[in-house]
């Protein structure tokens, strides 16, 4: 198999941390702002509406894509898309990839839920159709299964692991930068939920975290990821929360990845990785 070289983005290591810093600032004001725009709207500010957290939750995720594209431009005069890892990978590469990934993250878990007694549901999905309104779980299945999964994997696995991978560890003559980089984000990524899901979860998420990491290194493309991250989260809101059919958990998916294509496709580099 042919391999391309180890990318790594222009960003340097302190763009990292300040990114972290600046996408919290700017996810905390774009929530208040959108808070307020809800409360206009008949909205309660300490009780905010399903669609009102849900477009929350949206705007806080997208501060975070804006603070790395803002990292990246100090970077690089004109950043691409593909330092982020929007690079188009053959189908064959991209499939074997996510159901490796997929299958090692739910023995691996499946293997933690047994020995620590593992009970309960994420909170997020259910705090979000908490009233089971059908603009509310429009929206909030829109973002749990499509948003989330694109803005997490451009912030945490393009930005972040993608600086990180400029740590340098070797031992035994083996490199260790970007193990060290995966287990970093990951560790990021479980805290990132924190506030949304029960802390039971954190473990699994960080899990996850770690296993996208992997798939974003050895693919050198977000897409295997982020197809992996909406199919889990399908999975998530339409068994545990929804109660569906497997067909309409399938359907689901096909849905959230078809909006997915759709978003971010056209930013992925032409040519695509060579198998």
């Amino acid at each position: 198999m042919k391999s391309w070289p180890d990318r790594v983005p222009p960003w340097r290591l302190w763009m990292v941390p300040a990114g972290i810093v600046l996408g919290l600032v700017l996810g905390t004001l774009v929530t208040i702002l959108i808070e307020f725009v809800g409360h206009f709207g008949g909205s309660s500010l300490s009780h905010p509406s399903a669609v009102t957290s849900v477009a929350g939750d949206i705007g806080f995720e997208a501060a975070f894509v804006a603070a790395a594209i803002m990292m990246a431009s100090v970077a690089a005069v004109r950043p691409h898309a593909a330092d982020f890892g929007f690079r188009r990978i053959t189908w064959r590469s991209g499939i074997a990839a996510g159901l490796t990934a997929m299958a090692g993250y739910y023995l691996v878990t499946a293997i933690y839920a047994e020995v620590f007694s593992l009970r309960g549901k994420d909170k997020l999905p259910s705090e979000l159709i908490a009233h089971h309104s059908t603009p509310a779980l429009v929206v909030a299945t829109v973002y749990v299964c499509a948003v989330a999964p694109m803005a997490e994997e451009t912030f945490f696995r393009g930005f972040v692991f993608g600086g990180l991978r400029r740590l340098h560890a070797e031992l035994f003559g083996v490199q260790l930068g970007p193990w060290i980089a995966a287990l970093v984000t990951a560790l990021l990524f479980g805290l990132a939920h924190t506030g949304s899901a029960s802390p039971q979860y954190l473990v699994p998420l960080g899990i996850l975290g770690f296993v996208l990491c992997l798939v974003r290194w050895k693919t050198d493309s977000l897409y295997p990821g982020m197809a992996m991250h909406s199919a889990n989260n399908a999975l998530a809101l339409g068994v545990n929360q929804l109660h569906w059919s497997g067909g309409e958990v399938l359907g689901l998916m096909i849905l959230s990845w078809a909006v997915i294509a759709a978003v971010v496709g056209p930013l992925a580099a032409r040519t695509p990785r060579p198998a």
